[in-house]
């Protein structure tokens, strides 16, 4: 089966892709939606599957990936549109950039304080206590991340990493870090005394670990909802 690949709109085409259009590939007649990706990635080297947003006729029915060509009707002689998504950064890679500003705000700004409010804290209890707790919130994501989570895209345009960053890396980075260990609460301060009640801190760290383990249940009841390799999307019932 023969299948033309043309442009869609004006969306912005590598130069070593942009000569070529419209251009023909041969596919079997069983061929897959993942199939045709690749056979236009030996057409045009910068587009990578990943990049690739294929729509065929007029309603520009969108051809997802682990589906059979068959299925959107596609025949012999018929013409695909091909659409540059641009860039791509693997969802995976956008969640360890967005949970490691944290862990590195966290442990600067608690460790080296002489450096961030031109004296040194000694910090209190509930500094301490929260300092623990928030460093074991964001590795236990990184972990998840890692371990636990399957994806149901491979990817997303490699800009929006920098927005999906920076709610992370700003307000549970930097912004919290910077009040959290500030001297106004250390050591020896009256709000330290208010706070560093050890009945007060074992309830609130006891209701902050039983949400973390929830929230790991939670996590682990989803991931098994997708069977490995796949974009599945079931109902946890």
């Amino acid at each position: 089966m023969r299948v033309n690949i043309d442009k869609r709109g004006s969306g912005a085409t590598p130069k070593q892709a942009s000569s070529k259009y419209p251009f023909t590939v041969e596919l079997p007649d069983s061929a897959t939606v993942d199939d045709l990706k690749n056979a236009v990635y030996k057409q045009a080297k910068a587009l990578y599957p990943d990049r690739q947003r294929l729509t065929v006729g007029d309603k520009k029915t969108v051809l997802a990936s682990g589906e059979t060509l068959a299925k959107y009707s596609v025949n012999d002689g018929d013409t695909i549109f091909l659409k540059d998504l641009g860039p791509q950064i693997g969802w995976r890679t956008v969640f360890y950039i967005e949970y490691i500003g944290p862990i590195i705000f966290h442990y600067l700004i608690y460790n080296f304080s002489e450096l961030v409010y031109g004296q040194a804290v000694e910090h209190s209890e509930v500094q301490r206590r929260a300092y623990l707790l928030i460093m074991g919130h964001f590795i236990k994501r990184e972990l998840e991340t890692a371990f636990v989570h399957r994806f149901s895209h491979g990817t997303m345009p490699l800009l929006n990493v920098f927005k999906n960053s920076g709610h992370y890396h700003v307000l549970s980075g930097l912004n919290l870090a910077y009040w959290l260990y500030s001297p106004a609460s250390a050591q020896g301060t009256l709000l330290a005394a208010k706070l560093g009640d050890p009945l007060l801190l074992a309830v609130f760290t006891g209701v902050f670990v039983l949400a973390e383990l929830s929230n790991l249940s939670t996590h682990i009841t989803l991931r098994n909802l997708r069977p490995p390799g796949t974009r599945v999307r079931r109902i946890p019932y």
